[in-house]
């Protein structure tokens, strides 16, 4: 086992994630097997109960662990699963200390850690490097090298003291990782190594790019992946082949050109990190169907009837991008702000036949919206938003806690059983039975209500595996009105080998440029790929199910019906 350390240092968000992610990438590239994990000095157990807004979003891991936003960097460039014991945090060990000493595991000794209660993890690694020996750790520091004055002098000192720093806790780093927003200069380099005891070529420019799909490029041009095998006493830094990421991800990003434009219309919307899945999602849907993205960001707030009396200035741009936009997506969300924008969001794109996507919330918002306006269930809610509603369509789920609000969620990854192969998830899952994907959510569509929906065209075609809980909607006759409880955004993924984009975000982005394509007469977006074609040329009649009761069996018309509609996506 060898282990990469990657520190930060002089400021907070440099790109420590996208520097560690890029590692991975370097070094499974060259035949090696890699994970990551996290590490975070704040004292919440885990990233479940921050604010987006101080923290980005909160990644939802398989087995339910509420992670920072980092791990899904992780997760989407090295193509890998991971759990949550792969994001430490210093409450998730002081919690597992106290519980240790209360069940008497210390019994007759006293719990301590000396002087450094602050920085338990950066003692426990200064002793590991020692416990694992010389050759299997390396440490990376990534720090910034400003730019001063108009005549844009680099600036050294504040990476050499961050390094110093660094050294004084018993940490050597091995490579600089130095951001900045042009190429280090030479004698920048030089100094750089000179003052804080690196070779030089082990100092690495990390300065800004076009993507961030650049950077284990841009690490590699330095041959970082060289002294890193050479440190670790690792093979196959000569035959590192990363041209496939290169001409499929990279510089394909670079060559998009013909615009598909997505209004994203949610409450967090000043901090784009707050939906850095969903994005990415798109990015990578983007580059499957050929499509340059341009998101629109849409407070949802501004687009209520109260902000057109206070902000008409605000209230007006907002609703112009969503009028302008191809395609309409609402996220996942919680709290009250926000909610009635969504729903006004939700209905120009059902009465607008504008491509929509919901996610989480966003499915539960399309369900408000529809009961209001088709069902006519007069101030429709849901129960977090309005308790007393009269017309509960969004309910609290019966195994929720009321009193605990962390870790308490449905959370990690469920199984959604799909209730027949007509339906616009089935071919975009290119399942018959059922998809796997990940939750994170307290309310849900309330079931005694589904019947009244589906009879007026809300199709419910993704159902729990016990058949009383939503997953995924769908409405009749909409050129592509779908959402789901799922968080269909993380599970897209970013390879060298592949660019797997998540269906849904495929989907709308070629729905939402249709339109765009016929009026510009530009060439349409690629079909999805995949097994679409054997899956619809197939067997007539589905395998077991893992449903109560199984599905229905798939006849002859059904197969012609669904093969027309592919040919139509």
């Amino acid at each position: 086992m060898k282990y990469v350390l990657v520190t930060g240092g002089v400021v907070s968000g440099l790109g420590k994630g996208v520097t560690a992610s890029s590692i991975g990438v370097l070094l499974k590239a060259c035949g090696h097997r890699v994970t990551s994990i996290k590490i975070d000095p704040y004292l919440n157990v885990d990233a479940g109960t921050m604010s987006p807004f101080e923290h980005g979003e909160v990644f939802v891991l398989d087995d339910g662990g509420e992670a920072d936003l980092d791990l899904g960097n992780y997760e989407r460039f090295l193509d890998i699963n991971l759990t949550r014991d792969n994001n430490l945090t210093t409450g998730k060990i002081y919690q597992a200390v106290i519980e240790r000493e209360r069940r008497g595991d210390y019994l007759g000794k006293t719990v301590q850690v000396g002087d450094i209660e602050s920085m338990p993890f950066i003692e426990a690694l200064r002793q590991f490097q020692f416990r694992v020996g010389p050759g299997n750790f390396v440490c990376v520091h990534v720090s910034l090298v400003p730019v001063i004055g108009v005549v844009g002098e680099q600036k050294t000192k504040p990476t050499q003291h961050s390094v110093a720093t660094l050294r004084s806790l018993g940490i050597n780093p091995a490579l600089l990782a130095c951001r900045s927003s042009e190429p280090l200069q030479d004698s920048v380099r030089s100094k750089l190594a000179a003052f804080c005891h690196v070779p030089a070529d082990q100092v690495l420019t990390m300065h800004d790019v076009s993507n961030i799909w650049r950077v284990p490029l841009m690490m590699q041009a330095q041959g970082a992946h060289e002294v890193l095998c050479r440190l670790l006493g690792l093979g196959g830094a000569a035959r590192i082949d990363t041209s496939m990421w290169r001409q499929r991800i990279a510089e394909k990003w670079d060559k998009l050109e013909i615009p598909v434009t997505i209004a994203m219309v949610g409450k967090y919307t000043d901090l784009s990190d707050a939906y850095l899945s969903v994005t990415k999602a798109l990015q990578h849907a983007c580059m499957a169907a050929n499509r340059k993205l341009k998101v629109e960001w849409v407070e949802a707030s501004n687009l209520e009837d109260q902000t057109k009396e206070e902000e008409p200035e605000a209230h007006e741009a907002a609703w112009s991008k969503l009028r302008g936009a191809d395609g309409i997506l609402v996220p996942g969300g919680f709290g009250g702000r926000g909610i009635e924008g969504k729903i006004l969001a939700a209905n120009f794109a059902r009465t607008h036949d504008k491509p929509y996507l919901g996610i989480c919330l966003g499915m539960q918002i399309a369900v408000i919206e529809f009961a209001r306006n088709v069902l006519h269930m007069e101030n429709a809610n849901s129960t977090e938003v309005e308790p007393a509603t009269e017309h509960p369509v969004v309910v609290f789920m019966p195994e929720g806690s009321t009193t605990h609000f962390g870790g308490t969620m449905r959370l990690g990854s469920r199984r959604t059983v799909l209730q027949t192969v007509d339906c616009i998830a089935a071919k975009l899952y290119q399942s018959e039975q059922y998809i796997d994907e990940r939750h994170r959510h307290r309310y849900e569509v309330n079931p005694e209500l589904v019947d009244q929906f589906e009879a007026a065209g809300l199709r419910f075609v993704g159902k729990d595996d016990t058949g009383t809980r939503m997953e995924i909607v769908e409405l009749a006759g909409h050129r592509f009105f779908v959402a789901a409880q799922v968080g269909v955004a993380l599970g897209t993924r970013c390879t060298a080998f592949a660019l797997v984009a998540a269906s849904a975000f495929l989907l709308l982005v070629r729905s939402a440029s249709l339109l765009t394509c016929l009026l510009r007469s530009t060439p349409l977006p690629p079909r999805p790929p995949g097994k679409l074609d054997h899956f619809l040329s197939g067997r007539a009649t589905p395998v077991t199910s893992p449903a109560k009761g199984g599905l229905r069996p798939v006849n002859n018309d059904t197969i012609a019906a669904l093969t027309a509609a592919k040919l139509q996506l």
